[in-house]
């Protein structure tokens, strides 16, 4: 059995990498360890019901705030990824088999916390034929059934190795935002993310605008990682050919010396410079901060692109 807490079991493929230094968070990147009662109580409602969050499993620094006010992004399918990107530091490897139970806890989990807007991610599931594609339907249903006054996010993995139909599975269910992050530009996905390809995962946003044009579609990039402002901006672009409504860019934090560098720490300031770029480019919604990541602060972001999107409706 593999005891995802020591390193060189939770992350095998890593564990010959040479170390990499890892510099001194400015100011404006720390945050409080969490204390209070409210993360308290959805940590244990979490372990209750045996679900995993990307909260944990990828070290976000905004589990304290998040969790303190009973909102944690699900993460089904398991812990352990098929996929070893050095960016991330969800666990890697042989995943185990489905729970066919999980979409009920999760919808369970979602109607106890009393969930407005919930996000459900996952780990990639090489392994099934499907990519888990009918679990996210599933999913989405079960909340659906529980929680039927919800918005509800999904935040995929790229369906690369999956049979046809995987996408049109989950639009199918209906979620209210339908997340895939492309993470960085498209030169370091060599070496960030080996096993995805850029113009893949900027297709398949663009096909579930094909599927379904009320769709709101939402993706996200890390910077810090080795790109420079003009990558950055032609990212941008190829979002707005692909009709992407929310952009979220936020600073690389490095999980460990075995894990991917972080270039530098990029400052209020450009980020600031970001969103103005990308409110100029036509996105309906942008969140560029250094903290910024998928779903921060998601249920708040999903209430303004709502909005967003009916003012534009009334311009036109």
């Amino acid at each position: 059995m593999r005891d995802l807490t020591i390193p060189d079991q939770r992350h095998p493929e890593k564990a010959h990498r040479p170390d990499q230094a890892q510099p001194k968070k400015p100011d404006w990147i720390r945050v409080k360890a969490p204390t209070s009662a409210g993360y308290k109580a959805t940590r244990d409602l979490l372990r209750e019901n045996r679900l995993s969050t990307v909260c944990e499993e990828a070290g976000c620094p905004n589990v304290g705030e998040c969790w303190s006010q009973g909102h944690a992004t699900m993460m089904i399918m398991g812990e352990i990824c098929t996929r070893g990107c050095t960016f991330c530091n969800v666990a890697t490897g042989k995943p185990t088999s489905l729970d066919a139970f999980e979409p009920g806890r999760v919808a369970h989990a979602v109607a106890k916390l009393g969930l407005n807007h919930v996000v459900i991610t996952s780990v990639d599931r090489d392994d099934l034929d499907d990519g888990g594609a009918d679990h996210f339907a599933q999913t989405i249903r079960a909340i659906r059934h529980r929680s039927p006054a919800s918005t509800i996010e999904v935040l995929t993995p790229d369906f690369l190795k999956s049979k046809p139909g995987a996408l049109e599975t989950v639009v199918e269910a209906r979620p209210d935002v339908f997340n895939h992050n492309l993470e960085t530009v498209p030169g370091l996905y060599p070496s960030v993310r080996p096993g995805a390809r850029y113009f893949h995962s900027l297709r398949i946003l663009q096909r579930i605008k094909e599927l379904d044009p009320t769709m709101f579609t939402k993706s996200g990039i890390m910077v810090g990682l080795g790109e420079d402002r003009q990558g950055v901006l032609q990212v941008m672009d190829d979002m707005r050919a692909a009709d992407i409504d929310f952009i979220t860019i936020g600073q690389y934090l490095q999980p460990s010396p075995k894990h991917h560098r972080v270039d530098r720490f990029v400052t209020p300031e450009e980020f600031a410079g970001y969103e103005k770029a990308a409110y100029g480019k036509g996105f309906l919604m942008v969140s560029a901060t250094p903290l910024t990541r998928s779903s921060y602060h998601a249920g708040d972001d999903f209430a303004r692109l709502r909005d967003a999107r009916l003012a534009k409706l009334g311009r036109a």
